[in-house]
């Protein structure tokens, strides 16, 4: 079996070779979507038949292990090369292989069969699915591959997506029909945002209340840990990581209802107003609570990183509060209300540590305070010049993930894809090695007018866009134009595959209605 060791990227013992063994009596499609960094055509094309079509390992490999990611990969493309067709080969040769979120391989398609080499799992996860972006079929239906070399590798290794599971529920089966199009665009982390003001679904068995009685419904509109424990495997058989994020000290208000004395009692004058703010950060009630929950969390989500959110505290009841403001004047924090804030914050990254997690926190946290040392990862969202404060981060020496271009939940025509397209992370002044903090992007879609009915059309294939701008090389994605024809043809692809992604203009796909 193939196991992962989350957050230790350790050597490799050898080069790991995967072939990909053709059977075949054997114009390649050129939109591979994101283009790969080297990609050298031919309009030579050999004929495949499912019929004899196999995927197997280099045949000097030790026949003793094997590998479940790449076993199950195998059947599932299977399935996407050839639909109605069915994966009967019995894969004889295996390899056994320590597991990085590496990317990079080598493709090679010519007469009789085609090699795909690469160094991890991960990127013979890669491999494949550019494979089968190059197979397609002709007016009569046979199936046909193009004499093929690619040399392929992601620009970033953050390619993210975030999707809100508070504001509006989405079933466990719409995040993993979102995590198969991830798979197609090449995106490798699910930000999963659990929990916000509106709803706690997220069921802790340390902590019942806080879904029991903060999620919209406390059994139908919950995440169980069976349920997040098969996100988790999906995810990872599709070489993808799960990220949680639970937001403090704001947008807190779902917690509340579930674990007393957390929030801060909001004041009108000299009595409670019978209102709550963000988390009480005076108390060591707090970070006992928060302990504990996270401890959980670390437990149940193997990912290496955890995001801790840290965005849009409203002070306003911090402020109206006389414990708070004896509480800031002790500690000498007069009425800045961001020291308070970053008193809490730090606190909380330092339960992190202790539970061997790296925090990722938002931009507010760097922005409003100056001890900024404990930080690791900051996301930049905030909307004007992002690419300021991008560079601002990386002056201080922190790693940036980039959000605020890529922000896809609000309404919009599917043609403005370019304005995702046409964007350059590393466009500001800086050296190689401020550049080389930026680790990557990530989509957000935010829950308000987001649900399970228009997730997917929503998502697809605007986010595509920004896939390959995080994938791909930018001088050779710079031209819209030339990119048009093969988003056009990848969103076909999408439908073909199930994911209903929105029509990007004037036309048609030859599938487009067999999966509707």
């Amino acid at each position: 079996m193939c196991s992962v060791n989350p957050g230790h990227c350790t050597l490799i013992k050898f080069i790991f070779l995967l072939l990909i063994i053709i059977h075949l009596s054997l114009n390649t499609a050129e939109s591979v979507w994101p283009l790969p960094q080297i990609f050298i055509p031919s309009p030579e094309r050999y004929q495949l038949k499912p019929q004899s079509f196999s995927f197997g390992y280099r045949r000097y490999l030790d026949t003793k292990h094997s590998c479940s990611v790449l076993d199950a990969a195998f059947k599932r493309y299977f399935s996407i090369l050839f639909p109605g067709y069915s994966y009967a080969n019995l894969i004889t040769f295996s390899v056994a292989t320590q597991l990085l979120f590496l990317n990079s391989y080598k493709l090679s398609v010519f007469a009789g069969q085609a090699s795909l080499n690469a160094e991890t799992v991960w990127g013979s996860l890669r491999g494949l699915e550019t494979f089968s972006q190059l197979v397609y079929q002709d007016d009569l239906g046979s199936y046909y591959i193009n004499k093929t070399e690619i040399e392929d590798y992601p620009q970033f290794n953050y390619r993210g997506i975030l999707l809100d599971t508070s504001r509006h529920y989405l079933p466990v089966q719409a995040i993993l029909k979102t995590l198969d199009a991830m798979a197609y665009s090449k995106f490798n982390v699910f930000h999963w945002h659990l929990v916000d003001d509106p709803s706690f679904p997220y069921q802790s068995h340390k902590f019942p209340d806080l879904s029991n009685k903060g999620a919209f419904h406390p059994v139908t509109h919950v995440y169980t840990q069976s349920d997040v424990r098969r996100v988790i495997s999906y995810a990872r058989m599709r070489g993808i990581r799960v990220l949680p994020e639970f937001d403090s000290p704001g947008h807190t208000k779902s917690w509340g209802k579930g674990q007393s004395e957390l929030l801060t009692p909001c004041y009108r004058g000299a009595t409670p107003s019978g209102t709550f703010g963000p988390v009480n950060p005076t108390l060591p009630s707090t970070y006992q609570f928060m302990l504990s929950l996270l401890k959980e969390v670390a437990s149940v989500f193997p990912d290496p990183y955890i995001h801790l959110g840290g965005d849009e505290v409203d002070f306003s009841c911090w402020r109206s509060n006389p414990y708070i403001r004896a509480f800031m004047h002790k500690m000498g924090f007069g009425l800045d209300f961001s020291k308070l804030e970053a008193f809490y914050i730090e606190k909380i990254v330092n339960i992190t540590s202790i539970l061997r997690k790296t925090s990722i926190v938002w931009q507010d946290v760097f922005d409003y305070h100056e001890r900024r040392r404990f930080l690791s990862v900051v996301e930049v969202w905030k909307q004007g010049c992002y690419l300021c404060e991008v560079r601002r981060v990386v002056k201080a020496g922190l790693r940036v993930i980039l959000a605020s271009p890529w922000y896809l939940d609000q309404p919009g025509p599917t043609h403005n894809w370019a304005r995702y397209y046409n964007v350059w992370p590393l466009a500001f002044k800086g050296t190689e090695k401020q550049k080389s903090l930026v680790i990557g992007g990530e989509v957000c879609m935010w829950g308000e007018y987001v649900d399970a009915t228009n997730l997917s059309p929503r998502l697809w294939p605007r986010a595509s866009a920004a896939a390959e701008r995080l994938w791909s090389n930018e001088r050779q994605t710079s031209c819209v134009e030339r990119a048009f024809p093969r988003l056009q043809e990848f969103r076909c692809k999408l439908l073909r595959r199930g994911i209903q992604a929105e029509p990007l203009y004037v036309g048609h796909c030859k599938h487009e209605y067999q999966t509707v």
